[in-house]
């Protein structure tokens, strides 16, 4: 690609969003304010699914980051509808393989020497097409076998030409799109989008480092080695660099091949099981996350012959590019929420909501905890089909019962956790594809049980620790009684109510807005009535003056 074609990749990106920004403006601010809410309301949904769909269309015909970006934003369960999350998260690499010539003369150049001094056999026909890079079957040498552990068969992953440059051409024009978006108040309460894009450039520049990847794959062959129903390939290291990764062929039955799966006699939820085992291992124990579970990168290898009942087999893992890494302290959070929702210990639950960063500052954090215990109430034990089949009244009533709460939306996902939720949000859905019957709880429940278990064998230093803090605590509450008691003799002490705050504003608004159309009326009928008489300059003066009361009513002044 020359300079005038990044120009053109970069500009085109910018339109895109641009028009998506331009319409939300026109259908959620302009026509909702001009008393078309309900118009809006009605069409909202498939008008998102259409945007979902036209980002989809881009991403497929664009490859580059911009599919990386909509599997990322599929994983955005917090900020954006359903409607496009659910588009999204079908959005594979769907993107055509690039020509072969391309790939051999820059696999070439990497490794050294030409492709047969290398290999014994070369696939020129890719096995998967992705929109970074792309793999091809091959065959070791002798010679390289033994370099190689034994193993003979490959698979030889190879960047796309230019792909580096790309890259960063694609996240250049995001970051001008994520300066467009802190501008609208309510994005930028809830996410920091430079942030956020700041970490996926950086996943996304760790996907093309291939030397990253292979350390990755080494760091979770040694995390699984001493578990016999996980595979993880092992790394031929003499034939990977930058830009050519080289790994034992392991593919096998693809995860979602669920009928492959039920006729060589394995039970599809025993390998729904083991997934979310595997996991739970992965984020709770190794703190390091295989983050791209998608259909393409998990396979089930059956083991033994055919016939045998049970059929033995095991859990495969290919592509990591993307991980995520779950520091001490975010492993103590998730511990928290596991064992909240194991136990239906809603307080628990808020308390991990609050260590790992979740809720914004003002929350109401009991109204949270009476939400929380009332899910568990209707919902602790069903089944993902039994959800499904949820009684649309029932989730309206809980939904009216705390409007307050959903209006105020008081969560924000912090940029550690957006990868891992993604990555949850993904294994979920495979889970529920493998076993329609699914019950995660079930799952949970035991795993939860032994982090408590854990607690309980606790050093006398850790509860002597714990003991002090809170004698501390105890110590400290006389004095900050009196303190309080002191603020109220003076009249000093304010009480925050945010739902008789956010109806007093919506009354002034409403007041201000009625008062404003009425003034707007009367310019704009006198403006008219001068105008056709004849006074053509006070005329056009009053109607100027109506359409600054209009814009006030449209785009109020915020307080």
């Amino acid at each position: 690609m020359n300079s005038s074609q990044f120009r053109g990749r970069y500009f085109r990106i910018l339109y895109f969003f641009a028009g998506v920004i331009a319409r939300f403006i026109l259908w959620e601010l302009i026509l909702a304010r001009l008393g078309l809410r309900k118009w809006t309301r009605r069409t909202r949904a498939e008008r998102f699914r259409r945007e979902a769909l036209r980002f989809r269309a881009l991403a497929i015909h664009m490859g580059g980051v911009m599919i990386k970006v909509g599997q990322f934003l599929s994983s955005r369960l917090d900020v954006l509808p359903p409607e496009v999350t659910d588009e999204l998260a079908n959005l594979q690499d769907e993107v055509p393989p690039e020509e072969y010539e391309a790939i051999r003369e820059l696999a070439e150049k990497e490794l050294g020497a030409p492709l047969l001094e290398k290999f014994e056999w070369f696939d020129e026909t890719p096995l998967a097409a992705a929109s970074l890079g792309q793999v091809h079957r091959a065959r070791l040498r002798v010679e390289a076998e033994r370099e190689a552990d034994g193993f003979r068969n490959v698979v030889v992953k190879v960047q796309r030409p230019n792909i580096e440059s790309v890259v960063e051409v694609d996240l250049s024009a995001l970051s001008r799109v994520g300066n467009w978006l802190m501008r609208y108040r309510p994005v930028r309460e809830h996410a920091d989008v430079p942030a956020l894009l700041r970490e996926f450039s950086t996943t996304v520049r760790e996907e093309i480092d291939y030397l990253h990847e292979a350390e990755n794959a080494e760091m979770f062959f040694e995390n699984f080695k001493d578990d016999p129903d996980v595979h993880i390939p092992r790394v031929a290291r003499s034939l990977t660099t930058l830009r050519v990764l080289t790994l034992e062929d392991v593919y096998a039955i693809k995860i979602t091949d669920y009928a492959e799966i039920r006729r060589v006699g394995i039970e599809r939820s025993d390998v729904a099981k083991k997934l979310l085992d595997v996991y739970l291992k992965q984020i709770f124990e190794d703190g390091f996350v295989h983050a791209d579970p998608h259909p393409g990168n998990l396979f089930v290898t059956p083991l033994g012959e055919e016939g045998e009942s049970p059929r033995r087999w095991k859990l495969t893992f290919v592509d990591f590019g993307m991980t995520v890494r779950v520091p001490e302290g975010m492993r103590e959070g998730l511990r928290e929420l596991l064992i909240g929702i194991g136990t239906k210990d809603a307080g628990r639950v808020v308390k991990s909501y609050q260590r790992l960063g979740m809720l914004l500052p003002g929350a109401d954090l009991k109204l949270i905890e009476q939400a929380e215990a009332q899910v568990f109430d209707r919902f602790w034990g069903m089944s993902m089909s039994e959800l499904r089949r949820t009684n649309p009244d029932e989730i309206r009533k809980f939904a009216h019962q705390y409007r307050d709460l959903i209006f105020s939306m008081p969560f924000q996902v912090p940029n550690n956790l957006i990868m891992l939720g993604r990555t949850v949000a993904i294994l979920s859905g495979m889970c529920t594809g493998l076993d329609p019957n699914f019950n995660v709880w079930n799952q949970l429940a035991p795993y939860a049980r032994n982090l408590i278990e854990q607690e309980t064998t606790k050093g006398i230093g850790e509860w002597l620790e714990e003991l002090g803090s809170l004698l501390q605590n105890l110590i400290a509450l006389p004095s900050q009684a009196s303190r309080v008691l002191a603020r109220v003799e003076r009249g000093d002490l304010i009480v925050q109510s945010p739902k008789v705050e956010r109806e007093i504003h919506a009354l002034i608004r409403s007041v201000d807005r009625f008062t404003g159309g009425v003034i707007f009326l009367g310019l704009l009928l006198g403006g008219v009535l001068l105008y056709n008489a004849g006074n053509v300059s006070y005329g056009q003066a009053m109607m100027t003056a109506a359409l600054l009361i209009l814009l006030w009513i449209v785009f109020p002044r915020r307080r």
